[in-house]
């Protein structure tokens, strides 16, 4: 399994580095494209949709986001409008989460299959809308995520004794979520510090969120980031634990699935790209 979880992250990184610091965007927007098109398709799964139409579902999403970048939305800097789907998250999320995994089971499917894939389309437009904005920018929240999920892990099994969502996901903690913050506050430290010191570190989302809200506002809207992040991860635990899925599908060997490696920042992106406009506002 660890050899597996090695070669396939290798694979990944392979691929996805080149893509990363390429000087256009179109091949970062088409490698993510193609993984949130098989996000498509393991939702469609996870939700009850035979494998065609959950095929159809993916490709569905890949031709709308060749569409986008056709139309020059990807490349478009991020505006107001990402206050839509990033409420969407907040409210969904949370209804989902507080009515949990028995009530998702007996929703009905076409809602919550088409929510979800509108859900993935647009993280993927923010996500690229983002890289529009500098690569500091795109890299910082994709950190910022990494951070809150590492400290995350880290803190809860040091401390962990409150559950945060015992019925979801048992093995999350309250101490852990708060680790988590507190990663991403020192993460956004260090990378202020570096910025006054390395050119390449300028143009972050931490830059950004001080320059347009203020030291304290730019730490609320931290936390913010950092409690969707974790919203993401168990919205999509809950719909495994609503179908008795360990995995969202065996796409990645050793790691499950798109999804499962993509969860925590599909509300994120929508939430950075709204909260970055708001200087251009």
């Amino acid at each position: 399994m660890l050899r597996q979880r090695v070669a396939t992250a290798l694979v990944l990184l392979a691929l996805l580095l080149p893509a990363l610091f390429a000087p256009v965007a179109w091949p970062l927007q088409a490698f993510t494209l193609l993984l949130v098109a098989a996000a498509g398709w393991e939702w469609g799964r996870l939700n009850g949709v035979a494998f065609a139409p959950a095929l159809a579902g993916g490709a569905a999403i890949a031709a709308a986001g060749a569409a986008a970048i056709a139309l020059g939305w990807a490349d478009r800097v991020p505006g107001m409008g990402w206050w839509l789907p990033a409420a969407a998250w907040i409210v969904c999320g949370t209804l989902a989460l507080a009515a949990g995994p028995q009530a998702w089971r007996h929703a009905p499917r076409l809602p919550r299959w088409s929510l979800g894939a509108l859900l993935l389309w647009s993280a993927w437009l923010a996500m690229a809308q983002a890289r529009a904005l500098g690569l500091p920018f795109l890299l910082s929240i994709f950190v910022l995520v990494w951070m809150a999920d590492i400290a995350a892990y880290a803190g809860g099994r040091a401390f962990g004794r409150r559950k945060l969502a015992p019925t979801i996901s048992p093995g999350k903690s309250w101490e852990g979520a708060a680790s988590g913050a507190l990663g991403v506050a020192l993460l956004a430290l260090a990378w202020s510090w570096a910025a006054r010191h390395w050119p390449w570190a300028h143009g972050s989302l931490f830059e950004r969120l001080h320059e347009v809200l203020g030291a304290a506002g730019a730490a609320l809207a931290l936390g913010a980031l950092v409690a969707m992040s974790v919203v993401g991860d168990l919205v999509e635990s809950l719909v495994k634990r609503a179908v008795g899925a360990k995995d969202s599908s065996r796409l990645l060997p050793g790691h499950g699935g798109v999804l499962d490696r993509i969860d925590a920042l599909l509300p994120v992106f929508p939430l950075a790209a709204a909260l970055a406009a708001l200087g251009r506002a």
